[in-house]
């Protein structure tokens, strides 16, 4: 049980590096300092939650991975060559990822065998991002 849990548990940890990453990037390009403020605090919550789940991991007795692995680190390379300018392109890119990436793909790779401490931690986390999702949507520009 534990190597399913610590397998899926180190795959959702990935993605909450990639977040990290792509944060990184979208921040080095925003100028509005209110914008700036806001993806850094979501990118805060990120790391939080890697260190989290990087413990549980441990706790179960596995070896957290330290990185996006290489499809992330070259998704990450890509990105750095097509994050928009605009800050509404930069807030679009961000909803995206936290909408495909953040919750749809985080809740697949969850969607096995957790044991109920790991899965209660990780349904509190996507809860987390969803309200990343509301903070960007209210950053976009209305039309």
């Amino acid at each position: 049980m534990n190597d399913v849990a610590i397998k899926e548990l180190n795959a959702f940890l990935k993605g909450q590096y990639m977040g990290i990453h792509a944060y990184e990037h979208l921040i080095q390009r925003v100028d509005e300092p209110g914008i700036k403020q806001e993806l850094q605090n979501i990118q805060q919550e990120h790391k939080m939650h890697a260190m989290e789940i990087a413990e549980r991991i441990q706790h179960l007795g596995g070896n957290p991975v330290d990185d996006e692995g290489f499809i992330g680190s070259m998704q990450n390379f890509i990105s750095r060559f097509t994050t928009p300018d605009s800050t509404e392109g930069i807030l679009e890119s961000a909803l995206k990822g936290e909408d495909v990436y953040g919750l749809h793909l985080s809740e697949e790779i969850v969607k096995g065998d957790l044991d109920p401490e790991s899965k209660q931690m990780i349904e509190r986390i996507l809860d987390e991002d969803r309200k990343h999702l509301q903070i960007l949507k209210g950053l976009m520009p209305n039309e």
